[in-house]
């Protein structure tokens, strides 16, 4: 059994069974991949994966518990990488970050632009996706962190940490009716058209609940996952905008941004990465230039519990700083 054997059947399991995809992304031949699965499922008397003719078709029962132990081998294997070029040259590397598109154009840019002034000599990679692909790519391995609101709590193999509470704001253009409201109320809201994010992204949960629990129906007329398009559509005149308060800036004196923190409860961005993963000196960095709460010593000692429960017992009592 070789360790590029493993790598190939778990590129091949990422890649939808495509063996010609797992190719391109490793830069190396596709009958050498398939050659190589072979001769593993040779050696181990079972088959990893299924075939119709030459085509991979699903992963058996068998495959699937060889592939979760693959993949906690090559993290491993990823570790040890980390913990020698941490100590050949602790301010070289890489950092790659999952997130969803209001974090990357609101709230990062500034940490961002600092830590590269820091690390000048790390690359840095965004990637951004729906909260569940971000969850997804953190927890196999894709990306070192992931950065979201929601989706992150089904995903045992994440550990995640609070950053920051953030509430809504309703954006108008300046001659609509909601611009002369001194406080707005839920039932003043649910008389218009509303234009807000799609469901899964950026707290839209919360939104939805208030309405709820108060029996209200809002008529939410169109949804985007961008907030500049929200924004976008507000100003045509489609609704009124519900949005993320951080999401206000500006370039938007265009139109009336009303609080309604009063309206929804608070919603918690966090940043998770994958259980037993080695931080670098940079990564730790990384985590308290966004969150100054998380300090190495607080990631440490969160990455010394033994489960979920004891790290949101952990926090219990944190003052989490709010956007």
């Amino acid at each position: 059994m070789k360790l590029q054997q493993l790598r190939y059947i778990w590129e091949v399991s990422k890649h939808d069974l495509n063996v010609s995809a797992t190719a391109q992304s490793l830069y190396t031949s596709q009958p050498g991949i398939s050659k190589q699965i072979r001769l593993l499922e040779d050696e181990l008397g079972v088959e990893v994966f299924a075939r119709s003719g030459k085509h991979l078709t699903r992963v058996t029962p068998a495959g699937k518990a060889i592939l979760e132990i693959s993949g906690e081998i090559l993290q491993k294997v990823d570790s040890i990488r980390q913990i020698a070029q941490e100590f050949s040259d602790e301010r070289k590397g890489s950092l790659s970050v999952a997130t969803t598109h209001t974090q990357a154009r609101y709230a990062l840019p500034p940490v961002i632009n600092e830590f590269i002034k820091m690390y000048p000599d790390v690359a840095l990679h965004m990637h951004q996706g729906t909260p569940t692909q971000i969850s997804e790519m953190a927890a196999d391995g894709t990306v070192d962190f992931a950065i979201a609101t929601e989706a992150m709590a089904g995903f045992s193999d994440l550990i995640m940490m609070p950053c920051y509470s953030w509430n809504r704001s309703v954006v108008v253009p300046k001659d609509h009716p909601l611009a002369q409201v001194s406080k707005l109320t839920l039932e003043e809201l649910a008389q218009y058209p509303i234009v807000t994010y799609t469901f899964g992204f950026t707290g839209r949960g919360k939104l939805d609940e208030a309405f709820r629990e108060r029996g209200l129906d809002p008529k939410v007329v169109f949804t985007a996952v961008d907030t500049d398009v929200i924004k976008t559509y507000v100003r045509l005149g489609l609704g009124v905008g519900v949005i993320a308060s951080m999401a206000v800036d500006e370039q938007d004196s265009d139109l009336v941004a009303i609080d309604a923190s009063h309206l929804f409860e608070d919603s918690v961005t966090r940043i998770g990465f994958r259980r037993g993963t080695f931080l670098r000196g940079y990564m730790f960095d990384f985590i308290e230039k966004f969150a100054p709460h998380l300090t190495q010593d607080v990631v440490e000692k969160v990455q010394a519990c033994s489960g979920r429960p004891e790290i949101d017992e952990m926090f219990k009592d944190f003052q989490i700083p709010r956007y």
